[in-house]
């Protein structure tokens, strides 16, 4: 097992035509190529990881609260994985090799036992799935890079709200991360 792919807040909220923060149909699109690659890795017993952002109500002092409206919220059907990912998830997530993490920031580093869980297993190569792709995918790449992670980003599997940050944040990838941007 020498790499992880990281699923990255593929939930109803960030996907659902009525999700609380949707990117909506860019989204939705990029969920086959998901399902696809999960189930590859799956097959390869690889190392995944659904990192998957949590919030509470209550939390008026969580810097997102100020930015975004309430999303992800904890027991919220907003909080479920999209579309066929939830069905997948439900049939796997009892093998070793299957892991969900509940995140509070944009990166799936930061509070979290991430590194830890990829050290133990000698994994050096993380490939990165999800949304928003200039938002969490983002961070999450910018701190996997700064601990020495090699880092594949899947093109046809990340999608935001904003095209413009969709772009740049796939150009970062390549040009100031050394991101292998497979398309």
């Amino acid at each position: 097992m020498s790499k992880a792919l990281i699923v990255i807040d593929y939930t109803n909220d960030f996907i659902a035509d009525d999700g609380a923060l949707t990117c909506g149909e860019p989204g939705q699109a990029i969920e086959p190529y998901i399902a696809q690659l999960i189930h590859t890795f799956v097959a390869e017993q690889h190392y995944v990881v659904y990192a998957t952002d949590i919030h509470h109500a209550d939390d008026v002092h969580h810097p997102e609260m100020k930015l975004f409206p309430p999303h992800n919220l904890e027991g919220s059907e907003g909080r479920h994985l999209y579309g066929s990912l939830q069905e997948q998830f439900e049939s796997i997530r009892e093998l070793p090799f299957v892991n969900w993490i509940d995140k509070t920031r944009y990166s799936a580093f930061a509070g979290t036992d991430l590194e830890l869980r990829l050290q133990e297993r000698g994994i050096r190569e993380l490939h990165l799935v999800g949304v928003c792709t200039d938002i969490c995918v983002l961070h999450t790449a910018v701190d996997a890079y700064n601990k020495g992670f090699s880092l594949v980003i899947h093109e046809r599997g990340v999608a935001s709200f904003n095209e413009v940050g969709h772009k740049w944040a796939l150009g970062h990838f390549k040009s100031s991360l050394g991101a292998d941007v497979r398309s």
